[in-house]
């Protein structure tokens, strides 16, 4: 998988990563994935190619979720990374997004797109406002197959770390 040199990553990308260190029993994502992610999250940090917003929703968002001590796992490393380093990234790489109602100005305005979830339109917002459209970097959410086409119609590309895993976690919610 080629990665690419500028990316919006979703905050379940760090959160798999740290399944390298340390694996959780309850977890059924499969090796193939967490490594998928740990390269994920190694490039992003080698080629300082992460995209955020100027407003810090993204960072709070991996806050919530990750070790800002950048402890145990790699995810938690990437989080502490971004912490440090937000500030020194070019200034093209934090873009600015304006919050309207649960959704955001820069949120495309493509028909099929009305059942985002909330928490994931900002990281499309982010990567719309951008004049590169970086692509999305997605580990796990099955979500984001049905909106794929449409973003990709909109410009903007997902890559998705673990498509197998997501595709038939699609197929069993959908129940099809």
């Amino acid at each position: 998988m080629n990665l690419p040199l500028r990316c919006v990553v979703d905050t379940n990308v760090p959160i798999v990563a740290n399944l390298a260190t340390q694996p959780d029993s309850d977890s059924d994502f499969p090796i193939s994935c967490v490594e998928a992610c740990l390269r994920a999250v190694e490039h992003v940090v080698e080629t300082r190619g992460l995209i955020l917003d100027a407003g810090d929703e993204i960072f709070s968002e991996y806050m919530r979720h990750l070790s800002l001590s950048g402890q145990p796992g790699i995810g938690d490393r990437f989080m502490k990374w971004v912490h440090d380093y937000r500030w020194t990234l070019d200034s093209s790489q934090r873009v600015s997004i304006t919050k309207n109602g649960d959704s955001y100005d820069q949120f495309p305005s493509c028909s099929g797109l009305d059942k985002v979830d909330n928490s994931d339109r900002k990281f499309i917002a982010v990567s719309n406002a951008h004049p590169e459209k970086p692509t999305i970097l997605q580990a796990t959410d099955s979500e984001w197959l049905e909106w794929k086409d449409t973003l990709a119609k909109c410009g903007i590309k997902v890559e998705f770390l673990c498509l197998e895993y997501v595709k038939a976690k699609h197929v069993v919610k959908k129940g099809t």
